[in-house]
């Protein structure tokens, strides 16, 4: 019998930001495809296939990243508090852009929450390398990569027409 035992929080923590992208994708897929494509994009864009990769990769590296914070700073209860917090709110503010861009067509509201995001993700990269430096770098590949889709959404933004409104009947 041996004692080998399961680390359970690690693999945890490193696979619930991939869940919700996931979710966030099979939602949005169809959207990807059709909508999507008919926009005016940078010809410097990654191509389609490049997002899911790297985003489970970065989903990964900064769930075990929240992990090394959480078991190095006191979980809640110490310095991994507000790391935490921040950690937690960019995770979400991440899975709030897919829809917001793709289902619902609104690029400006995109363009403002992957800025909101980018500076969520800043902080807590900065707060994440005060608990544990390997933490803090976990996040500089999400930062580069988010850097990139914000000027991606940005491109986008300002050179398509925002979703028309459907006209109001009488």
């Amino acid at each position: 019998m041996s004692n080998f035992k399961i680390p359970w929080l690690p693999i945890t923590l490193a696979t619930v930001p991939n869940i919700g992208g996931f979710i966030g994708g099979i939602y949005v897929r169809k959207n990807i495809k059709g909508w999507y494509e008919t926009l005016n994009r940078p010809s410097w864009r990654p191509p389609n296939y490049m997002f899911a990769p790297v985003w489970t990769t970065l989903y990964t590296g900064m769930g075990y990243a929240s992990f090394i914070v959480y078991r190095d700073g006191g979980g809640f209860q110490g310095a991994a508090k507000i790391p935490l917090i921040l950690y937690s709110s960019q995770l979400l503010l991440n899975w709030a852009w897919s829809p917001l861009f793709f289902h619902f067509h609104k690029l400006k509201w995109s363009l403002f929450e992957i800025c909101a995001l980018w500076a969520n993700v800043a902080g807590c990269t900065v707060a994440f390398y005060q608990v544990n430096k390997v933490a803090g770098s976990l996040m500089i590949p999400y930062l580069g990569w988010l850097s990139l889709a914000t000027a991606l959404t940005y491109y986008i933004y300002k050179n398509n027409p925002e979703t028309p409104k459907e006209p109001i009947k009488d």
